[in-house]
């Protein structure tokens, strides 16, 4: 369905009965990132609240610069979907990008946060101090703040770089079609450019803010962009309960690599914080 907010008109998919899951996806995807997910927490007994973020899939792609894509308007636009849905409470699961939203999300408003799963990225500071193959890693955060030198790279020969970039991304030929559309790849490639500047790619996280437990961190072995070292540092970042878990054998997509290893983590833990 398409839910207009103050600002932009987002896809969201919202299904099931029960306690609230939001689920927030992350760069280049939408909410279709979850749909081995949604009916496996709808039969569960959880209402599932899946948008698809500003500036990917189709949702809007405000004007306005990197600016209007900065993680803050992500999570504003979050608050106020909830809002919409008269959502008070709710268990938060973020993927990429949308795990840094979610944890942005889960500091800003941890009486309502039940529980805070975050797949793949952990905390800043633990990415930052993950040490040399991490930087290696995320090569590509360094390109895409070159506005025009990473697009015309990206959409060279047909797009190959991209799609090998994508590799192993079971919707990849899916997502190349959205972001061929005019404007698509400079919307999706904003939130990098708003948040992640190089000042502040590789300056020192001072006094980093803790997430809100209980937390729970899940890393793929296949994951191609991050390192263990990333997630699981994340525990000293945790004010409260944390839980790590790794999946063998599935990439970076993990959603759509092991739906069912995963699926059977997020229940259980869901079902280790009930909100009462």
């Amino acid at each position: 369905m398409r839910r207009e907010l103050s600002e932009v008109t987002l896809d969201v998919e919202v299904s099931g009965e029960g306690p609230a899951v939001l689920l927030v996806h992350g760069f280049p995807d939408s909410h279709d990132l979850w749909r081995h997910q949604v009916p496996a927490l709808n039969a569960a007994g959880y209402r599932t609240i899946a948008p698809t973020l500003r500036g990917f899939g189709a949702s809007d792609r405000p004007d306005g610069g990197p600016e209007a894509y900065h993680p803050a308007k992500h999570v504003g636009d979050l608050l106020e979907l909830l809002a919409g849905l008269e959502i008070d409470r709710f268990h938060l699961v973020g993927h990429d990008w949308g795990s840094g939203i979610a944890q942005g999300l889960a500091q800003i408003v941890p009486d309502r946060v039940a529980s805070l799963s975050i797949l793949s990225v952990g905390h800043w500071a633990s990415i930052q101090d993950a040490g040399w193959e991490q930087k290696q890693r995320s090569w590509y955060m360094l390109l895409f703040q070159f506005a025009g030198v990473a697009e015309d790279w990206m959409t060279r020969d047909g797009f190959a770089n991209l799609q090998e970039m994508l590799g192993e991304h079971r919707d990849a030929e899916a997502i190349l079609e959205t972001l061929k559309e005019p404007g698509a790849l400079t919307a999706a490639l904003n939130i990098y450019r708003a948040a992640l500047p190089p000042e502040q790619m590789f300056a020192p996280v001072r006094e980093p803010q803790p997430l809100p437990g209980p937390v729970m961190g899940v890393w793929s072995t296949g994951d191609r962009f991050l390192t263990e070292q990333s997630m699981t540092g994340t525990a000293k970042h945790v004010d409260g309960s944390w839980r790590y878990e790794r999946i063998d054998g599935a990439g970076h997509w993990l959603q759509l690599d092991a739906p069912e290893r995963l699926n059977a983590l997020l229940l259980d833990f869901l079902a280790e914080h009930p909100m009462g």
